[in-house]
Parts: structure tokens; C-alpha cells; sequence
């Protein structure tokens, strides 16, 4: 198990993205949340298995929604690993 936080920058904001991220984190088992920042980026705290947190992770790099268009994602482990409970589209 791990978590990361992914500070993604580019077209990612009125274009669905935190909504299909989340449809992608459900379908993977991923928990955390994912909500807009003031600057136009986006944050997302994701965690879940290797596997399927990598996966996550690629989606996010590919843009998971066509309307957008992802310029830069900025990754950081997260430790002591947070706790969620399913997840989030907040903020």
C-alpha cells in the first residue's frame, strides 16, 4: 500500500476531470480525493495497492477526460500513509 499526492497542471479545470478521476479511482479500488486550486491545477491524494495506483497515476499523466489536457503533474509519496474512506470529489 502507498499514497501519493499529484498536483496536475494544464487544461484540467470545467472539463470534467475530477469527476472522471474519480470514476477512474473507483474502478481501480484507489481512495483519496481530488479538488480544484485557485491557480487553474488541480490536487488530487490518492492511495491504494501498487498495481493499481500506478495505473491511477498513468490515467491522471494521460488525462481522463478528451476535453482536457494535462501539461505537468507534480508527485510526492505521502508517509505516514493518510486514511480515506472511498473516494472524493471536493473543493
Amino acid at each position: 500500500m502507498r499514497a501519493v499526492s499529484l498536483h496536475v497542471f494544464g487544461r484540467v479545470q470545467g472539463v470534467g476531470f475530477r469527476w472522471l478521476t474519480k470514476m477512474v479511482a473507483d474502478q481501480l479500488g484507489v481512495t483519496g480525493f481530488v479538488k480544484n486550486e485557485f491557480d487553474g491545477s488541480v490536487y488530487i491524494e490518492a492511495a491504494g495497492e501498487e498495481e493499481p495506483l500506478d495505473k491511477f497515476i498513468g490515467a491522471i499523466k494521460a488525462s481522463p477526460t478528451p476535453s482536457g489536457k494535462v501539461d505537468r503533474v507534480d508527485e510526492k509519496e505521502l508517509s505516514p500513509l493518510p486514511s480515506y474512506r472511498g473516494f472524493k470529489v471536493t473543493g
